[in-house]
């Protein structure tokens, strides 16, 4: 590396020939200290590589908590209005609350309280703190016998790994027990957070006493209770104090098994009864069920494991399967733990297709730059791009940004944009060696005329990703790193264009002409160097008078004498385009490809738990050797735990069973959804069945779905079903029912005769506590075991539990002796609501749907919305319909984009402004933005893509993209004029020379967008920017000149009349 001065360093030149400092210059006069910091940088790069966490998506607070409250004997209309109204009412003063969402149920009540998606996140945990305080500040004003509230604000945590356990003539207690050593080793693994269980039934003892016996003995349930919880109660028994130590006295008589319970001798009216000898005592569980998990035909109990946050899910799954494997051999023989959905092995798969897709950009690239520039300049190119993504790396590894779906994306994206500026500071640098002059001079001017413009316009392109980055909602929030990603690397980019491109090419880049070779020779504009030496003197350069460079200027003449014509065209262009887009089939996120498949199944409100059973099981004997599955999970009574951070998670609920089938491939998954789409039709006509792939972005649920919302329910229903009515004239929807039914659930109504029970000496409360008892049974007290609590229930057999009309004959105790219960009323059947749904304390049904084959959510919703119109201007006052589902997710996500785009244009117009310092200028780079519309619309028409939210990001950011390309143009016209030339051969001239590097730049960002046409997140984005990107790069080279001319008056006098007919001559300057 010694200079020609024999000091043994390069040639020292100055800073600039203004005086001002240049950096390409500064890094060949400190090329040891540049190369020491670029091999730092590109090995703290590898490492951090390593250190970077990996996940199937990027990290996404959820702003929602549960809210659950219990009021056992209620009705859904009782709970709704003495717990639901009175917890949301209090609810409302919360800040930062963006809506309640509530059910009652017949003793239940749950509130999901959502915040505003506006909220920062930091305010979340004191929301959580306020939700808490509020709501504990009203405990004591609901009614008696309220059990709760009970909150849950790990409502979003992410199960990474769920696992099943179980085997033959194990019972669920002895599965319970496993899973506690199990769980006890897991919680020690790093990188786990937390285990939890699914499938995991109570544990009761269950006295059964019959009605006879209670009669005979003349004894209430509660007497009984009362003499049983008096022998098992824990008390205090005071201590005996010595000279020496303190002794404890510890009564017995506390039970310690099912034989002592029995054993039991109770005083009932001064007569000691054994009350093994009046009652069964059982050993069991929840009776009926509330939920269970099944896998394999029969009953597991599922495991759940959470990572902590920030972790490395790929390194926590292999650490995973390194303990479940020593934990297998270590289980009992007959005792299996299955693996049934790991979120490494999905990551795994993800993060490689996405290397593969960088690799197969990174190749294009290179394969643009060597064939384009020769092997030489390519080289230069080719070594840039590595040392820029380890400095993107490093700087994702310092702000905390993750390898996923989003950020995996735009690394692929950011590869066709990154080499821009590397392309323009070597291209430009070959140039000047080829005019004559030396390789550091050559470097330093590279400097001096592109630096500050590929700066702005590098800048704008930032900026074009900036509505990303402030968008305040969920979505905005799950696609940010599309912003941050693109930032690092372009920054980075340019750093490398002006301090490691100079470098290399002082090394690489010969300072004689080589005529390109290869297939870009006749693309390629071929420069002569002239004689002149001086960097500031005026020097031309000839380009050749090939046919194609003959062709390409007589176009750009052509353009300028026709400006109008030009211009004119382009603005039809435009308004075609924009009506086009009218065409264009809209989506909001698309399907995931992943290979699991999602079966919900819903019975009529009501149903019992042993019905939902009985249907999931013959669901799983048709499903039962079908090909396509790997292995399937149902989730009978409640939804499958959120094993995927989109998942539209189901809570619990008797009438509702889910299946996670996992399909062997993608392929597999589609065959099976249209095979069961048709035959749970079919065989499961009581049922409301839905057959969807997982989602991808913010969870939706059912894509149509319309709110309709007021004060008195029934007016609420009536013109719910005018919007079912209209959504079913839509052939493309499947499927349209309400998110809850009409009243549906049996109920017998006694009827007491207050006077009759006044002289019996009975109260209603008396009454209600001894049906309880007899039909449900009550917890009275606990048996201990270990570290574990299990309830001992008092009720009646069954066979006294399964006939509604033999509750009048039971005999009730009173005072005055046993009576039957119907002497105290009679029954009365009824129907009721079997859940009530909200939404901020007003009734509200939601209409919902799917829809059918290739349709796409947004067109279908929004075809419905216009047809609603109609329904909403005649809504009574106080009623409306709102959209839900996509169409409102959609809309918040998008209107959260739209609102950031003032400051994105006030950042470009100040970034141009600087660097143009012209109104006009300004302007004209502006107006070249709205052209990528144009190859938008035809892309996406052409090739049948939808345009969806990650779409329009790439839309937006691509404006960014093209003003780029317009910055440089503009400049060099503006340098050409300065330089002495006629304004008419200034703006041939510049737009000659900017052809090359703006083609060789749009190329690679083009081309380099092909591997993620594969992907169905990124593929219509790839598809709309690939398309914006040509067609606005061949209209810049045309309309931008015409413009340029028309706003500054350019006549075509105003050139060097020996150009007609002479090779064009320019000034490099």
């Amino acid at each position: 590396m010694g200079g020609p001065d024999g000091s043994g360093g390069p040639p020292r030149p100055p800073a600039d020939d203004t005086g001002r400092f240049n950096l390409s210059a500064w890094a060949i006069r400190n090329q040891a200290l540049v190369i020491f910091a670029v091999v730092l940088a590109t090995l703290f790069g590898v490492l951090a590589y390593s250190r970077l966490g990996q996940s199937e998506d990027p990290p996404f607070t959820f702003r929602a908590m549960v809210i659950r409250t219990f009021w056992p004997g209620a009705t859904a209309r009782q709970v709704e209005e003495q717990v639901t109204d009175r917890i949301g009412r209090k609810l409302q003063e919360t800040p930062h609350l963006d809506y309640l969402r509530s059910y009652s149920r017949p003793g239940e009540s749950l509130i999901v309280f959502t915040m505003k998606d506006s909220a920062p996140v930091s305010e979340v945990r004191e929301t959580w703190y306020q939700v808490r305080k509020k709501v504990s500040d009203i405990a004591d004003t609901l009614p008696p016998g309220v059990r709760g509230p009970y909150f849950d604000d790990e409502f979003g945590d992410v199960y990474t790994n769920i696992y099943t356990l179980a085997g033959d003539g194990f019972s669920p207690a002895q599965l319970h027990a496993y899973a506690d050593e199990l769980r006890g080793v897991l919680l020690r693994v790093p990188g786990v957070a937390k285990v939890d269980y699914f499938g995991d039934p109570d544990e009761h003892i269950t006295i059964e006493i019959p009605n006879a016996q209670l009669t005979r003995l003349s004894i209430t349930p509660q007497q009984l209770a009362q003499a049983i919880n008096a022998q098992n109660a824990v008390t205090p028994s005071g201590t005996l104090t010595t000279a020496f130590d303190r002794v404890y006295v510890r009564p017995s008589g506390q039970f310690t098994d099912l034989k002592a319970m029995g054993d039991t001798l109770i005083d009932i009216n001064h007569r000691l009864v054994r009350l093994g000898d009046i009652a069964t005592i059982k050993r069991g569980y929840d009776d009926p069920p509330v939920s269970q998990v099944r896998a394999g035909g029969g009953p597991v109990l599922a495991i759940g494991i959470t990572m902590q946050a920030g972790g490395d899910v790929i390194q926590l799954g292999k650490r995973l399967d390194t303990q479940i494997a020593e934990l297998r051999g270590r289980l009992p023989a007959g005792l299996k733990l299955v693996e049934v959905s790991s979120m490494p092995h999905a990551v795994s798969h993800s993060v490689h297709a996405f290397l593969e897709a960088a690799a197969e950009a990174i190749a294009i690239v290179l394969a643009v730059s060597l064939i384009s520039l020769g092997w030489r300049a390519g080289v230069v190119v080719a070594i840039s791009i590595p040392v820029v993504l380890a400095v993107t790396v490093l700087c994702m590894d310092g702000f905390d940004i993750g390898l996923h779906k989003i950020s995996l994306g735009t690394l692929v994206l950011a590869l066709g944009l990154l080499v821009d500026d590397a392309i323009i500071a070597v291209e430009m640098m070959a140039v000047k060696l080829e005019q004559g002059l030396g390789r550091a001079k050559a470097a330093a001017f590279a400097y001096s005329s592109t630096a500050f413009p590929m700066l702005t316009g590098t800048l704008v392109t930032v900026a074009g990703f900036l509505p990303i980055a402030l968008a305040k909602s969920a979505t905005g929030e799950y696609t940010r790193s599309i912003f941050q990603v693109s930032a690092i690397a372009l920054i980075a980019s340019w750093f490398a264009a002006v301090v490691l491109i100079p470098l290399l090419g002082y090394h690489l880049l010969p300072e004689r002409k080589h005529t390109a070779r290869g297939p870009a020779r006749h693309f390629a504009l071929k420069i002569r160097r002239h004689d002149d030496t001086e960097m500031n003197s005026s020097r031309t350069a000839t380009l050749p008078a090939t046919r194609f460079h003959r062709r390409l200027r007589e176009c750009i003449v052509w353009c300028l004498k026709r400006r109008l014509i030009v211009l004119g065209v382009t603005g039809a262009l435009f308004v075609a385009a924009l009506a086009g887009f009218a065409l264009v089939p809209q989506q909001f996120f698309p399907s995931s490809e992943r290979p699991e498949l999602l079966v919900d199944m819903r019975l009529p409100e009501g149903a019992s738990f042993a019905a939902t059973l009985r249907e999931a099981t013959r669901l799983e004997k048709t499903l039962a050797g079908r090909p396509e599955i790997d292995h399937l999970v149902d989730f009978v009574g409640a939804g499958a735990p959120r094993f995927y951070l989109p998942l539209d998670v189901q809570l619990t609920q008797p009438n509702f069973a889910q299946f996670v089938i996992t399909a062997k491939s993608v392929d597999d998954r589609v065959k099976l959804e249209r095979w069961l789409a048709s035959t749970l039709q079919k065989s499961f006509p009581s049922a409301r069945t839905r057959v969807s792939p997982l989602e991808t972005g913010p969870s939706v649920g059912y894509p149509v779905q319309f709110r309709v919302s007021g004060s008195e329910l029934g007016t609420v229903r009536e013109i719910a079903e005018k919007v079912a009515a209209i959504m079913k004239d839509d052939e493309r929807t499947t499927g349209v029912h309400f998110d809850w039914d009409e009243p549906g659930e049996r109920s017998v109504r006694f009827e007491i005769d207050q006077q009759k029970a006044r002289e019996l000496g009975v109260t209603s409360e008396d009454v209600g506590s001894f049906l309880a008892m007899t039909l449900s049974g009550y917890t009275f007290t606990q048996f201990r075991v270990r570290d574990r609590l299990i309830s001992v229930d008092l009720r009646a057999p069954q066979s006294e539990r399964v006939d509604p009309a033999g509750i009048v004959n039971l005999a009730m105790p009173t005072p005055n002796g046993p009576v039957p219960l119907g002497a105290l009323g009679h029954l009365k059947n009824e129907l009721e609501y079997a859940v009530i749904w909200d939404r901020d304390r007003q009734p509200t049904i939601t209409v919902q749907s799917d829809v059918r084959g290739n349709a796409l959510d947004l067109d279908v919703i929004q075809a419905i919305d216009r047809s609603l119109e109609p329904l909403r201007a005649s809504l009574p006052i106080g009623y409306r319909i709102e959209t839900g589902g996509a169409g409102e997710i959609s809309g918040n996500a998008q209107a959260s984009v739209i609102a950031q785009l003032p400051l994105m244009l006030v950042v470009v117009l100040s970034l141009l402004m600087i660097q143009l310092r012209s109104f006009t200028r300004v302007l004209m780079v502006v107006l070249t933005a709205p052209l990528g519309l144009i190859g938008v619309v035809g892309a996406l028409l052409l090739f049948g893509k939808p345009f969806g939210f990650v779409a329009m990001l790439g839309v937006i950011a691509m404006s960014g993209i093209i003003m780029r390309n317009s910055v440089i143009l503009v400049d060099q016209i503006e340098r050409d004029i300065a330089a002495g030339h006629p304004r008419f051969d200034a703006i041939v001239g510049a737009t000659l020379r900017r052809f090359r590097p703006i083609m060789l730049t749009a190329a690679a960002a083009v081309l380099a967008l092909i591997p993620l046409l594969r992907s169905a997140f990124f593929g219509p984005m790839a598809t709309a920017l690939m398309g914006g990107i040509t067609g606005a790069t061949v209209l810049t080279l045309f309309f931008l000149p015409a413009l340029y001319a028309t706003a500054f008056k350019v006549r075509d006098g105003e050139r060097d009349l020996r150009s007609a007919s002479a090779p064009v001559e320019y000034t490099w300057s």
